[in-house]
């Protein structure tokens, strides 16, 4: 072989420093992983008794249920549902939205049993709530009690 083709030939291409840095931040990743799950499954403990994780928790749970009584109320009020399926559809949220914040089963508590536990804030709207849906004669605006319920939701603490 002649010695003029040696000067085309050259040693290994060197490993670019992208998968240095990939290899790092694949490495974090994992470490966080194995973390937030021994964190997360620790016995005794639920995720959400973390003040990060319960906080955002909250809050969604609370925008969730604030929207969705909203939309119940405009839909009453645009007239496509009457006044007691609008409250039974508002009651409903309001008491599956309190078992999911206080673990209190609102859902199959009658509105005095309400009144005087620890959600008894809420027992007057319910009340009123359920007039509206069993009493043909009631003069509840679901309309504004809707609006009651919103304001309830996103200020519950």
């Amino acid at each position: 072989m002649p010695d003029d083709l040696l000067r085309h030939v050259i040693g290994p291409t060197p490993y670019s420093s992208w998968w240095l840095w990939i290899a790092l931040l694949l490495t974090l990743a994992l470490i966080g992983w194995y973390a937030a799950v021994f964190v997360g499954t620790r016995p005794g403990r639920q995720p959400g008794d973390l003040p990060v994780i319960g906080a955002t928790r909250d809050a969604l749970i609370k925008w969730r249920f604030a929207r969705a009584v909203h939309a119940i109320g405009v839909r009453h009020r645009a007239g496509e549902l009457a006044a007691a399926p609008a409250a039974m559809a508002v009651s409903h949220e309001l008491r599956v939205f309190l078992r999911r914040v206080t673990g209190v089963r609102a859902e199959y508590m009658q509105v005095d049993s309400i009144a005087q536990s620890e959600i008894g804030s809420a027992a007057a709207v319910l009340a009123d709530l359920t007039d509206a849906q069993f009493n043909a004669a009631s003069t509840v605006d679901v309309g504004s009690a809707s609006d009651t319920v919103e304001e309830l939701i996103r200020s519950w603490s």
